[in-house]
């Protein structure tokens, strides 16, 4: 499942850099604006269409088979497939009819109508892949989901590309078009991905089978009950899910009106602006995010059973194991991204030599912390049966957020609401943390001494990633333009081997590593002959 989640965000990185070739310099910042203010407003339809029905199905159905009433979870599973469909059907209808009034609270822009039109398909349909997914993961069967995920990813992102080649560059077509076929590839991805949970379902069918007939059979839940635990479990899940894209919704309501106030800008300018934070930044960011997040909230499960047999010193360990194994990836991956954020945006998105949108990206890189913290720490206030608690924090970094938007955005522009944010999610972070420490008083010594020896290894990381890139800047520089997208590769791949290596080499030779991720690691120190 990680594996999955993480290559479908690189897959999802990587296919900038030939979609914005095909639009060229001109249409690029324009197209982009226009698909992620598209794509902010389809994923929160998205998660309330979904309604955590697939995390709530998985851990039900786990609860069912784990009492060997597997009956009762496909019961579960079918009701949760009717729920689905109605409120993917609800969703879908809003986006598709609303779009005009979208429209108007979306920088009056009609352009974002077709865009609307065209993610509405997608809405109809995946909440049924996800819970399907979710019925499968309730089996603790991992590779159906992880395949089905990147193969949508895939499909996505090869109908995209092909329909803006042909568009933009075979019949010259109108780039919202283009940008209207890019954002339908949704739909095409999440026909591939249920095709490949179909696959996978007629290869078990008779597995499942004999499971279900060898049930007990002695509990008899009606669907008034089913539909109440479904939604018990769910609600919750569409609020914390879909923290960060609340943010980034409240960015895309605000900061063209803002801006326009505060700067006078024309909208030329400011979708150029919005596409740096937005769209360029963010997509780097969220790779970053989803790799740490994955590998700490893996401890959830533990916790969760930890927590169900009362055991108050695995719950605190759980915890303290997630946080650490979440700051192990994040601090150094932040880090080293700010670092080489010059040379990376170059990469990703042209022979950029604008320090401006460099430094957004540096600076994005520093706040993803937050909503990576805010991320984990959720997912650990779920496993402990604290949602409500943590929805309530939720709202409190919200509000924090909303009061702080106008002044940063007239203090800072475009950094404004990067800041904003930060201080939202480290507020709702911060109050998480209190209640944890509150309930289970975490051991806050140790875990600030491991906290504090990564912090100090993914500085020395950010200033050796930061070292190469000024030295290949000065070697480079003086024979070709470091400004070159092919040049910019070769430097930041440099960059992040070197900046890489420190960090292994000081976590293994210190033995760091093997006190977060276990003994295992171990082996890695015999291979690089570190002793």
């Amino acid at each position: 499942m990680t594996a999955g989640s993480i290559f479908s965000r690189i897959l999802g990185a990587i296919y900038i850099i030939p979609w914005r070739l095909m639009f060229g310099i001109l249409l690029y910042y324009q197209a982009n604006a226009l698909y992620v203010q598209g794509y902010n407003v389809y994923s929160f339809f998205l998660i309330i269409s979904i309604a955590g029905i697939p995390s709530a199905i998985a851990k039900q159905v786990a609860h069912y088979n784990a009492l060997n009433e597997y009956n009762v979870g496909v019961t579960l599973y079918k009701k949760g497939m009717l729920l689905a469909a109605v409120t993917g059907i609800i969703c879908a209808l809003i986006l598709y009819f609303g779009a005009p009034l979208l429209m108007l609270t979306n920088n009056n822009d009609a352009n974002i109508i077709p865009v609307m039109h065209s993610l509405a398909w997608a809405v109809l349909i995946i909440p049924i892949m996800s819970v399907t997914r979710g019925y499968f993961q309730g089996y603790q069967d991992m590779a159906p989901s992880a395949i089905s995920q990147f193969t949508e990813q895939l499909a996505r992102v090869a109908y995209m590309l092909l329909m803006t080649y042909l568009i933009m560059r075979v019949f010259h077509g109108s780039w919202v078009s283009a940008v209207s076929q890019s954002t339908f590839a949704a739909f095409i991805g999440a026909v591939f991905g249920i095709a490949i949970l179909g696959v996978y379902y007629f290869k078990r069918r008779d597995y499942y089978r004999e499971l279900r007939e060898n049930s007990n059979n002695d509990v008899h839940v009606n669907s008034s009950r089913l539909y109440r635990e479904i939604l018990q479990q769910a609600v919750p899940f569409i609020i914390l899910g879909a923290g960060i894209t609340i943010f980034q919704l409240i960015d895309q309501l605000t900061f063209f009106k803002l801006m326009d106030f505060f700067r006078g800008y024309s909208n030329f300018v400011l979708n150029e602006l919005y596409t740096i934070f937005a769209g360029n930044a963010n997509k780097l960011i969220m790779i970053t995010i989803s790799l740490s997040s994955a590998l700490a909230v893996t401890v959830v499960p533990l916790l969760s059973e930890a927590h169900t047999h009362h055991d108050t010193n695995s719950v605190r360990k759980e915890i303290t194991n997630g946080m650490l194994m979440f700051e192990f990836v994040m601090l150094p991956a932040s880090l080293g991204m700010a670092a080489v954020a010059g040379p990376i945006y170059r990469v990703f998105y042209g022979n950029d030599n604008n320090a401006f949108s460099a430094n957004i990206l540096s600076f994005s890189s520093i706040i993803a912390i937050s909503f990576g913290i805010f991320t984990v720490a959720s997912a650990i206030m779920q496993g402990i049966g604290q949602n409500k608690r943590a929805v309530k924090y939720f709202i409190i970094g919200t509000i924090v957020k909303i009061l702080t938007q106008a002044p940063l955005i007239y203090f800072f522009g475009t950094f404004g609401p990067l800041i904003s944010s930060g201080l939202g999610f480290m507020v709702a972070n911060y109050l998480i943390f209190r209640s944890l420490n509150h309930q289970y008083h975490l051991n806050l010594a140790l875990a600030a001494k491991k906290t504090n020896r990564i912090l100090l290894y993914s500085i020395l990381t950010y200033l050796a990633a930061l070292i190469m890139v000024w030295i290949e800047n000065r070697l480079i520089g003086r024979f070709v333009n470091v400004y070159n997208s092919k040049i910019s590769l070769i430097i930041t791949i440099v960059a992040a081997l070197v900046g890489g290596f420190v960090y292994i080499y000081c976590t293994l030779k210190t033995r760091l590593a093997d006190q977060i991720l276990g003994s295992k690691v171990a082996k890695l120190r015999t291979f690089l002959k570190i002793k």
